[in-house]
C-alpha cells in the first residue's frame, strides 16, 4: 500500500475538487443507506404481504453495498486503501449480477402485475359484488320473515277455524247435557231405594259430569268461556297451587317455587288459571315417569315493540309471567306446533284428552294473555303463561254474596229456550220449585208475552238464539217495555252477546249450561233478589 498514492494526488490536491468528491461520495452513501433502511424495514415489517421478498431483500443489501462503497471513496482521496475499495466492488458486481438475473426472470410476472387503476376498478367490483351480496342476504332474511308471518297466519287462522267449531259443539252438546244432567238427579232421588238402578244413575251421572268438564274445556279452547277477571295476587295463588300439587304429584317429583317479591297482581280469573297450573303440572308429571322437579316461577316482563313484531299476536306492555318448567323427556320439535291442538295428545290411550294445553291456550288468550311452550327432548319442557297486570284495578270480592232463605218462590218466570228438550227441562223443574211459568221459544214469542196482560218478575233466556235477536238484545227490549223486569241469561257458548274481551259484561248474571237443578234454584233466587 506504501507504493500507492492516494487518489486525491490525482486531483493535484486541489481544494474544491478533493471536497467536491467527498460532499458528492458521501451525500449518495446516504442516498443508499438510506433505500437499503427503507427495504429492509418494509420487507422485515410486512414479509406476509410483500410479493417477491427475496427481490426486495437482494436490492437492500445491493444499496448497503453501494453506500459503502461510495464511502471508501471518500477514504481513498487521503489513503490509498484501493485493496479493500477493489474487493467491496468485486462483491458489488456478484449481487449485481444475481439481481440482474432475478430482475429479468421476475419480468414476466410484473408485467402481468394490475396497474393502480386496475385495482381500483377491481375493488369497485368488489364492493357492487359485497353490496348485491348484502342485498341478496337481506331479500332471503326479508322472505324468512314472510314465511314465518305467513306460517304464523295460518296456525292462527286453524287455531281460529277450530275453535269456532268446538264453540259450536260445546254449545249443542251442552243442551243435551243439561237435560241429562237435571233429569238424572230426578231419577236418583225416585231410585233411592233401588241399589242396583242408583248404581246406574250414579254412573251416568258420572258420564254426564264427564261430559260437562270436556265441554268447558273446549269453550276454554274456543275462548268462549265466560271469565271474570279481577286483580290477583299471583304469588299467592301459585303457592296455593303448589300445596294442592304436592299430594298429587307424588313424593317422586320435587316442586320448586322461584316466586319475584315483587310480582304484580294480574288481570285474570283465578279459578281457570288455578286450572291451568293444575292441567301444566299434570303434564310435566306424566313427562317424568320417573321423578323429576317441577318448577313453578313468577316475573315482571316488559314484552316491548321488537317482541311484538315477532309475534303479531301479541300487544306491547307490561305482564306477569308465570311458567311451569319439568326436567322430563321433552316435547320433539316436530309436534310444538301442535301441542295446543284439541284433542292432539302424545299419550296413550286412556291416559289423556288431549285438551289440558288446549284449555289453557284459549283461557290465555282470552285474558289478553300470551303463551309460549320452551323444549328440548331429553331435558325438559317450560310453558311460559304471560299475563295482563292488573295495575290500578281495583280488587273485586272473590266470590259471589250468598242468598239466604229457600231457594222456592211464587214469582212468575218467562223461560225462553229455543231448544225444546231443554225447554220443556227447565219448565218442569222451574214449576217443581214453586213458579209459575211462562214459555217461549223465541225473542218473537217472548215479547208478544212481554206485551201482554201477565205478571212476569223474571226473564230466564238462553243468550244464543235464532230469529235476528239473541238473549241479549232479547233483555234490553224487555227491560225498555217492562223497566224493573229481572233477568237471568244462561248458555252453554255466549258468542260475545253478554262477553266482551273475555269478561262478563258488569251487572251480568248467567247460569252456565249444564247446571244441576239446584245451581239453577239458586241462580233464580240470586236473580230475583238482585
Amino acid at each position: 500500500m506504501s507504493t500507492l498514492t492516494p487518489h486525491g494526488v490525482c486531483l493535484l490536491w486541489k481544494p474544491e475538487l478533493v471536497w467536491l468528491n467527498a460532499a458528492s461520495d458521501a451525500t449518495v452513501a446516504v442516498a443508499f443507506f438510506a433505500t437499503a433502511f427503507v427495504l429492509g424495514s418494509f420487507v422485515l415489517r410486512r414479509r406476509r404481504d410483500v410479493m417477491f421478498p427475496s427481490v426486495f431483500s437482494s436490492l437492500a443489501i445491493f444499496a448497503a453495498v453501494c453506500g459503502v462503497a461510495h464511502l471508501l471513496s471518500i477514504l481513498t482521496l487521503w489513503v490509498p486503501a484501493y485493496d479493500i475499495e477493489g474487493l467491496t466492488k468485486g462483491l458489488l458486481a456478484l449481487i449485481s449480477v444475481a439481481l440482474t438475473v432475478a430482475m429479468l426472470l421476475m419480468r414476466p410476472r410484473l408485467q402481468v402485475l394490475p396497474t393502480r387503476i386496475q385495482l381500483q376498478e377491481a375493488y369497485a367490483a368488489l364492493e357492487e359484488e359485497i353490496r348485491q351480496r348484502r342485498k341478496a342476504e337481506a331479500m332471503v332474511q326479508r322472505f324468512q320473515e314472510i314465511e314465518a308471518n305467513e306460517s304464523k297466519v295460518r296456525q292462527a287462522q286453524k287455531m281460529e277455524a277450530i275453535g269456532q267449531l268446538t264453540g259450536g259443539v260445546a254449545h249443542d252438546f251442552n243442551n243435551i247435557l243439561t237435560v241429562i244432567t237435571g233429569s238424572i238427579e230426578i231419577l236418583a232421588d225416585a231410585v233411592k231405594g233401588q241399589p242396583l238402578l242408583a248404581q246406574i244413575t250414579d254412573m251416568i251421572s258420572a258420564a254426564a259430569a264427564r261430559g260437562a268438564d270436556l265441554t268447558r274445556h273446549l269453550l276454554a279452547f274456543a275462548r268462549q268461556q265466560p271469565l271474570q277477571p279481577r286483580s290477583t295476587d299471583v304469588n299467592a295463588l301459585v303457592i296455593d297451587a303448589a300445596r294442592l300439587l304436592r299430594p298429587t304429584l307424588g313424593e317422586q317429583i320435587e316442586i320448586d317455587s322461584m316466586l319475584a317479591h315483587d310480582a304484580a297482581p294480574a288481570l285474570i280469573d283465578p279459578s281457570q288459571l288455578s286450572t291451568a297450573i293444575l292441567n301444566l303440572a299434570l303434564n310435566a308429571r306424566d313427562a317424568m315417569p320417573n321423578g323429576g322437579k317441577l318448577t313453578l316461577e313468577t316475573r315482571n316482563v316488559v314484552l316491548d315493540q321488537d317482541y311484538a313484531r315477532m309475534n303479531s299476536e301479541v300487544s306491547p306492555g307490561n305482564y306477569v309471567m308465570i311458567a311451569v318448567s319439568d326436567t322430563g323427556e321433552g316435547i320433539p320439535g316436530s309436534l310444538l306446533d301442535k301441542v295446543f291442538d284439541p284433542f292432539f295428545t302424545t299419550k296413550d290411550v286412556g291416559k289423556g284428552s288431549g285438551l289440558g294445553l288446549s284449555m289453557v291456550y284459549g283461557f290465555v288468550k282470552q285474558s289478553n294473555g300470551h303463551i309460549k311452550i320452551y323444549s328440548e327432548p331429553g331435558h325438559g319442557t317450560a310453558v311460559k303463561l304471560y299475563l295482563p297486570q292488573a295495575t290500578g284495578v281495583p280488587d273485586a270480592p272473590a266470590t259471589e254474596p250468598g242468598i239466604s232463605g229457600a231457594e222456592h218462590g211464587d214469582e212468575s218466570i218467562l223461560i225462553v229456550e229455543d231448544d225444546a228438550l231443554v225447554r220443556e227441562y227447565v219448565v218442569t223443574h222451574v214449576g217443581r220449585f214453586g213458579y209459575r211459568t211462562l214459555a217461549a221459544g223465541n225473542a218473537a214469542e217472548a215479547l208478544a208475552i212481554i206485551d201482554g196482560p201477565e205478571r212476569i218478575d223474571l226473564l230466564f233466556t238462553d243468550v244464543i238464539m235464532p230469529g235476528g235477536m239473541n238473549g241479549r238484545q232479547l233483555a234490553t227490549e224487555a227491560l225498555r217495555r217492562r223497566p224493573g223486569l229481572k233477568v237471568l241469561y244462561t248458555s252453554g257458548y255466549t258468542e260475545n252477546a253478554i262477553v266482551h274481551h273475555g269478561r262478563l259484561d258488569a251487572g251480568v248474571l248467567l247460569l252456565p249450561k249444564p247446571y244441576l237443578s239446584s245451581d239453577l234454584a239458586r241462580r233464580i233466587r240470586t236473580a230475583l233478589a238482585s
